[in-house]
């Protein structure tokens, strides 16, 4: 099975290829001959993810799925969140948006945070949510070289490594995008194995 990956962050993809395994594969939007920047004009992930889907939907009539993810911290009352990607401006600086993120969580002493997931899938013209969370915390200094975005700063529970440390397969021990992800493959396994089951009923 083949469905549309509605984003442009390879980093993104490598991930979610890895998570899901060879059972689905993924047309990025440079495969499927997409050059959109698609916003992320809203206050929720939920809603940015359902964007992005529709947005490629309504332009290939093909079934696609898209993601967004937050880092949502417990002493910043949520912060990032859903801006988790613009935090320190529209130019989308990881190492900015990490700077801004240690600066205002300098003189608090809670730490905790989770990285949240939510995936938009249309598929047979009907939309389903799938959600994967990760609890962690925050260090104050960077470790590690792999990854993206906040991963240099997160410790994942359970871990002492930040996920810039692992492999990619390291980190879908442990990640939000990973569980997102198997609740995808989940629905469509299951629902491939209805349909199977009408067709010989009928």
């Amino acid at each position: 099975m083949k469905l549309i990956f509605a984003t442009n962050n390879q980093h993104k993809v490598n991930e979610m290829q890895a998570a899901i395994g060879e059972g689905l594969e993924i047309v990025t939007l440079k495969q499927a001959g997409i050059a959109i920047e698609i916003p992320e004009p809203h206050d929720t992930l939920e809603a940015n993810a359902s964007e992005k889907s529709r947005t490629i939907s309504r332009l290939t009539g093909i079934d696609c799925f898209s993601e967004d993810t937050g880092l949502e911290v417990m002493a910043l009352n949520g912060e990032p969140g859903v801006k988790s990607a613009r935090y320190a401006g529209e130019d989308k600086s990881f190492e900015k948006n990490i700077e801004k993120l240690l600066f205002n969580l300098k003189d608090k002493p809670d730490k905790r945070a989770q990285f949240r997931t939510v995936i938009s899938l249309l598929f047979d013209e009907k939309e389903y949510f799938f959600e994967g969370i990760c609890k962690g915390e925050i260090i104050p200094t960077k470790k590690g070289a792999s990854g993206f975005g906040y991963d240099p700063v997160f410790i994942p529970t359970g871990s002492y490594r930040s996920f810039a440390e692992m492999t990619i397969e390291e980190k879908n021990q442990y990640s939000h995008r990973k569980k997102a992800a198997d609740k995808l493959v989940t629905f469509l396994r299951e629902y491939g194995s209805k349909e199977n089951v009408s067709s010989k009923t009928h």
